[in-house]
């Protein structure tokens, strides 16, 4: 699987200034807040599949991590 190249910060800079086109703004603005929401999803997914001794090693509790890996993706 390809790996998407990651924009350049003078790309997204020039989006999110105060002269951009207002569809071009809200289009990174959304763009933004779904890749958060998938690695909150990713990352939650992936605690839940953690063993007991892993989770020790990080400092969670197995209900710690249940209580994170089972919380909806658009919550903090």
């Amino acid at each position: 699987m390809a790996l998407a190249r990651p924009m350049q910060n003078d790309a997204l800079s020039i989006l999110s200034q105060p002269g951009a086109p207002v569809a071009a703004q809200v289009a990174v603005a959304f763009a933004v807040l779904v890749t958060k929401w998938a690695t909150r999803r990713r990352t939650r997914r992936a605690l839940a599949q953690l063993e007991p001794w892993q989770l020790r090693d990080v400092g969670l509790t197995p209900e710690d991590a249940y209580g994170e890996a089972y919380r909806v993706f658009w919550r903090a």
